[in-house]
């Protein structure tokens, strides 16, 4: 709300009237730097005054500031030189998690006259994360009966890196029984597994023990190890199988509690308690599948639980293990990719970041009243934001970047006519968000 209280007097509105009656020029255009993380304190990232058409001796005099929504003080402005610098420690990681854009945007606003520009600083990925596996050994069991070529799913690493930083491979120790098999998918995850490659024999040996090794694309490379401890059992040889090895399903964010996700259905060959199923998350299960989803462990039925939130994680990968009972149980093995699907659950958000209040009556037009941002959690077209004004007023919104308005005056204004005005918010029932 937007408005103009007129027993508003005194030296606010003197102060008021000297600063609207200075020339306005808007900043135009947008410059682009870019800086590695973790760069140390004082890193150099660019001449801003210079490439802003800014003098330096002007700064200080001209209340020059700079405002980073939501990153506090990553960088700042050497006000004797004009030079933007790092302040504190940029983990892009801890900025943009996995997103393959990372960008601190800054907000330069000087006065006198007051200009706005916009300035994006772009957080360059640096190889500083190694791969790291659930867990440091992983103790697998085989009946020496299964056949050549049968796989084994292995828990992949993961690499807080993006790009080829985060592009792991893999190897093993050299052996005569096991290979390494990795499959990719456009999903960006890929399914590991250890491939039998001759018959097993447990009194020959009982017990293999390999080294799983992961590596990551970056210069220098960063490695990750899991001891891989593989027990050679006999007995029951059928073990329950899928008829997929990657399920794909999709819920929507707002999905009541108890929601079917998918029904699963493993067969055994065998007989009796041989082919018997009891079906779970094959461990070690992420915090986060725990927490969204349950798992019938005699129907094979997964079920959403709590609340799913599109804007916090959009695809869960389950691992699901069946386990028949018999004397030596085997198990079989499936993977389910939940997607999880927006909805238009978040309002969009305005912020206003300089407002000139009261508004003079011989203000000209195009005075800028107001800078206003907005946005919005949603994607897509639920993400997408436009601004209205209440009509019939002298104002008008103009967009100066992507999600940035000034307000400003339209028409010249009466007094006498009108002493204030109020600006209403209005939402269109449209399926994304219009304010």
């Amino acid at each position: 709300m937007v408005y103009s209280n007129r027993s508003d007097r005194g030296h606010r509105h003197l102060l008021l009237f000297f600063m609207i009656l200075a020339a306005w020029e808007a900043g135009s255009g947008q410059i682009h730097y870019s800086v590695p993380e973790e760069s140390k304190h004082g890193t150099f990232v660019g001449r801003i005054a210079q490439d802003l058409g800014l003098e330096v001796a002007e700064l200080v005099p001209r209340l020059f500031r700079v405002a980073s929504k939501g990153h506090g003080d990553l960088l700042e402005v050497n006000l004797q030189n004009g030079i933007l610098f790092v302040n504190s420690r940029i983990d892009r990681e801890a900025l943009c998690g996995r997103s393959a854009e990372c960008s601190i945007h800054l907000e330069v606003i000087v006065d006198r006259p007051l200009q706005v520009f916009h300035v994006e600083v772009e957080v360059k990925d640096i190889n500083d994360n190694p791969p790291v596996f659930p867990e440091t050994k992983k103790r697998i069991i085989i009946a020496e009966s299964r056949p050549p070529e049968t796989r084994f799913p292995l828990d992949g690493a993961s690499d807080a890196d993006i790009g080829v930083n985060s592009a792991l491979t893999y190897r093993i120790d050299p052996n005569d029984y096991f290979a390494l098999d990795t499959q990719n998918n456009r999903e960006q995850t890929s399914s590991l597994s250890l491939v039998l490659k001759k018959s097993l024999d447990r009194e020959q040996i009982q017990e293999h023990s390999l080294l799983l090794t992961a590596r990551d694309g970056g210069k220098p490379e960063m490695t990750g190890t899991v001891q891989l401890q593989i027990a050679i059992l006999d007995v029951n040889d059928n073990a329950p199988e899928f008829d997929q090895f990657i399920y794909k399903v999709t819920v929507f964010e707002n999905a009541v509690n108890g929601t079917l996700v998918i029904k699963l259905n493993a067969t055994d060959l065998d007989e009796g308690t041989n082919g018997d199923i009891i079906y779970s998350f094959r461990r070690p299960v992420t915090p986060a599948v725990l927490n969204a989803f349950t798992i019938n462990p005699n129907s094979g039925e997964i079920r959403t639980k709590g609340r799913l939130d599109f804007e916090e994680k959009k695809l869960y990968e389950i691992s699901v293990e069946a386990i028949d009972k018999g004397n030596i149980p085997m198990a079989g093995h499936c993977t389910i990719l939940v997607e999880v699907l927006d909805i238009n659950d978040n309002i969009p958000q305005i912020t206003i970041t300089s407002l000139t209040l009261p508004v003079q009556e011989d203000a000209q037009v195009s005075t800028v009243i107001a800078l206003i941002s907005v946005s919005d959690r949603d994607s897509g077209a639920n993400g997408q934001v436009t601004c209205t004004l209440t009509p019939q007023v002298p104002f008008k919104l103009v967009s100066t970047f992507k999600n940035y308005y000034s307000l400003v005056l339209d028409s010249a204004l009466d007094r006498e006519s009108v002493s204030h005005y109020t600006l209403v918010r209005r939402r269109a029932s449209v399926p994304r968000g219009h304010y």
